[in-house]
């Protein structure tokens, strides 16, 4: 499956957009066995990002609207990573197919309390329902065999998204084991910490020099904490305060990390945390 032209950016960045989507996928199933989820490039009318499901099962049209993600790319792609990181499909980023991706009406409920609705609207406001109709409902006709069908589609959505929900509220996982190689993380800044590093604290005189770090709690993704100090290269005269020339981060802020060790692994509370060292990053972004 060639990939397609992603619209207002350089060649350079579709090729690593590419290379970090291909590093995600791995290790996934074969969209012909458990089908994809699909990021579908804007188009005419429709400025943002979609997330849609391809199913291998239904013989007619396979693919489904989901949600509308964002009119960024990075944006898109972070939002739609971590919807689907637990579920064993693979994510594609795809053209529209007009062809393909309009709905034939069979996705419309035509019984009960939400006559009328969408079964991806039903997704998002009664999943509980959605079920029902998946393994509850008794179809009559062929047309019914079909909307069940789509509806068990959903609902394996439904369960995807459950996964995640899951899995962040056990406090995530650990990126591995201690003195592994971690690499190509893209990180999310929740806490700064500023104290003086006490082993390099030194007087020249009268006058203190203070090393400051930064203590950062961070999150990936998937739901993931990591915690990092980074230590600043130049002395303060003042305790816990960076001197202007070290980068200061700020809660919410991107970090891009080429590669780092795991130093240990810990939980506080009920959260893992997986602490890094040695930590090259690839630049920083706001």
């Amino acid at each position: 499956m060639a990939n397609p032209i992603i619209p207002g950016i350089p060649q350079a960045e579709q090729d690593s957009l590419y290379s970090k989507l291909s590093a995600y996928n791995q290790g996934r199933a074969s969209y012909k066995e458990a089908g994809a989820y699909l990021v579908v490039l804007p188009r005419p009318g429709h400025p943002q990002y979609t997330l849609w499901i391809y199913s291998p099962l239904p013989e007619r049209q396979s693919i489904f609207y989901i949600c509308d993600l964002s009119t960024d790319i990075h944006e898109t792609l972070r939002m739609a990573s971590t919807l689907c990181f637990y579920s064993p499909r693979s994510l594609l980023l795809v053209e529209y197919n007009a062809k393909r991706m309009q709905s034939k009406g069979d996705d419309i409920i035509s019984i009960g309390k939400y006559h009328g609705h969408l079964l991806h609207e039903i997704l998002r406001i009664d999943p509980a329902y959605l079920a029902w109709i998946a393994f509850k409902f008794r179809p009559r006709i062929p047309k019914q065999e079909r909307f069940v069908e789509i509806a068990k589609i959903y609902h394996s959505v439904y369960l995807d998204i459950q996964r995640r929900k899951t899995q962040q509220a056990n406090g995530g996982r650990f990126l591995g084991k201690e003195g592994e190689k971690v690499e190509n993380l893209t990180l999310t800044v929740l806490s700064v910490r500023l104290e003086d590093n006490p082993y390099k604290t030194q007087f020249k005189g009268t006058t203190p020099y203070f090393y400051v770090r930064q203590v950062l709690k961070l999150k990936d993704s998937a739901g993931n904490f990591v915690s990092i100090r980074m230590n600043a290269r130049t002395a303060s005269r003042e305790s816990c305060r960076l001197p202007a020339v070290e980068h200061a981060y700020q809660v919410g802020e991107t970090m891009e990390i080429a590669s780092a060790r795991i130093a240990r692994t810990y939980m506080t509370g009920n959260t893992r945390y997986t602490r890094l060292t040695y930590v090259k990053l690839r630049g920083h972004t706001g």
